[in-house]
């Protein structure tokens, strides 16, 4: 199924190749100007991609792309990113070796000892548009398993059940679980319905025998920490 999207101000970019943006606009520029960590994912996507195809503008290939691995917890087998339109055999086989790299050399094994470092870790989801509701699996050492978006979209206490929350954690053996939402809006306090949802899962998490570690939400540039502000007792 091809990718659709309402025409808004985003959108309209995402028909231009980089070519036809301003320099300064470019996502290679803008690497070069101040560095990868200043890049959206779809743009540091479209770097890698390099080029779209007729039609497709490689915006728009990375966007496809982005919504795939939102959409996946796991890197997609080949054939499936080899689906996409525009995505050819080649560009295919980079990108999943891109993926299985990072996935080796920084994700896996990482060490978590503050709430900085989760929010390290997660804030590239901050630039989506619904709310992701995350979940990083650590072991006892409290270094990283896996990262994993549980939900997309409403995050609220129907949505948000343990048992959704810690399947995956429990098939890793991990010793300690770490949750995250991010809040499109910019603000991170949190709704009494975080609140709740926080509850519910160090309650289960107690009697499963998980640490359950911290409860981030967080935006583009801050983050609120359950356990910095006291309501976790690790």
């Amino acid at each position: 199924m091809e990718y659709t999207y309402e025409k808004t101000m985003d959108s309209y970019v995402l028909d231009l190749s980089p070519a036809s943006l301003p320099r300064e606009e470019r996502p290679r520029e803008r690497l070069l100007e101040k560095g990868p960590e200043s890049l959206s994912d779809r743009d540091l996507l479209a770097i890698l991609l390099v080029s779209g195809v007729r039609g497709k503008p490689v915006n728009l290939l990375a966007q496809e792309l982005l919504d795939l691995l939102d959409r996946d917890n796991k890197i997609p087998p080949l054939e499936k990113l080899h689906k996409l339109k525009g995505m050819g055999l080649s560009k295919a086989c980079a990108i999943s070796a891109m993926l299985e790299f990072g996935r080796r050399k920084w994700a896996a094994g990482q060490r978590i000892r503050q709430p900085q470092d989760i929010f390290a870790l997660i804030r590239h989801h901050a630039d989506r548009r619904q709310e992701r509701f995350l979940s990083i699996s650590l072991n006892g050492a409290h270094e990283v398993q896996a990262v994993r978006t549980v939900t997309i979209g409403l995050v609220n206490r129907t949505i948000i059940h343990p048992r959704e929350v810690f399947a995956e954690p429990l098939m890793d053996r991990a010793s300690a679980v770490v949750v995250a939402h991010n809040h499109p809006s910019g603000n991170v306090q949190p709704s009494e319905e975080d609140h709740e949802i926080t509850r519910r899962l160090k309650a289960a998490a107690d009697i499963m025998g998980l640490g359950f570690l911290d409860h981030l939400i967080f935006s583009e540039t801050r983050y609120y920490s359950f356990c910095q502000e006291g309501y976790i007792k690790n």
